[in-house]
C-alpha cells in the first residue's frame, strides 16, 4: 500500500492516548513510505498525525471542501492540498487516490467516512482494506453493535469481517497488508436488507 486515507477527529478528545496512537501511525507511515490522504485539517487528531508525518519528512495529502477552508482549519504546510466544492466530491477524490482506509478515534464525520467505504465494499464497488485502530477500546461498543446486527440478521457475517480491527498500529497494518477482498459476486448475494 502506497497511500492510505485516515479518518479521525477534528478534536483531540480528553485522553492523550488517542493522540499518541495517531502519532505512532504517522511514524509507521513515514518509516514504510506510505502517503497519508486525509481531510486536510490542522486541528485535533488530524493535525496530530499530519504534523508527526511532516516532522518525519512524510508525504501528507489533504482533501478539503471549500467551505471548511476558510474556518481556520486548513493545514497550510502539508505536501499537497486539493479543494473540492462539496463533501461528496471530497470522498470521491480520496477514494480515487488511496489503497486503503483507516479510522482513528473521532466523531460523526469519522463514522460517516468509514461506514461509507464499508458499504461500497459490501456492494463490491470498493475492494480496499478498511480498518479501525481500536485504541483504548474506543470502538468496542461499535464493534459490539456490529455483532448485534449480524446476530439479528441485518449484516452478514462475511460483510462484518470486511472491517479489520487492530489494537495496535502494527496489528492493524499487518491485517491491512494481508487483506483479500471478498469475491464481488458473492458479496452482492450476501447483502442483508
Amino acid at each position: 500500500m502506497k497511500k492510505i486515507a485516515v479518518f479521525c477527529g477534528s478534536s483531540l478528545g480528553f485522553n492523550d492516548i488517542y493522540q499518541n496512537d495517531a502519532k505512532l501511525l504517522g511514524e509507521y507511515f513515514c518509516k514504510h513510505q506510505i502517503t497519508m490522504v486525509y481531510g486536510g485539517g490542522k486541528i485535533g487528531m488530524m493535525g496530530a498525525i499530519a504534523n508527526t508525518m511532516l516532522h518525519n519528512n512524510g508525504e501528507v495529502i489533504g482533501v478539503i471542501p471549500h467551505f471548511l477552508r476558510h474556518q481556520e482549519v486548513e493545514h497550510t504546510n502539508i505536501s499537497k492540498m486539493y479543494v473540492t466544492k462539496k463533501m461528496s466530491k471530497r470522498k470521491v477524490k480520496i477514494s480515487k487516490m488511496v489503497d486503503g482506509y483507516i479510522a482513528l478515534a473521532g466523531g460523526f464525520g469519522t463514522l460517516d467516512e468509514i461506514f461509507e467505504v464499508l458499504t461500497l465494499g459490501q456492494l463490491g464497488i470498493e475492494k480496499k482494506p478498511v480498518g479501525i485502530l481500536n485504541t483504548n477500546g474506543f470502538f468496542n461498543n461499535l464493534i459490539n453493535q456490529l455483532d448485534v446486527m449480524v446476530t439479528e440478521g441485518y449484516v452478514k457475517k462475511e460483510n462484518r469481517e470486511m472491517l479489520l480491527i487492530g489494537n495496535s498500529v502494527d496489528d492493524l497494518m499487518n491485517k491491512m497488508q494481508n487483506y483479500i477482498a471478498p469475491d464481488a459476486s458473492k458479496v452482492t448475494n450476501m447483502i442483508a436488507s
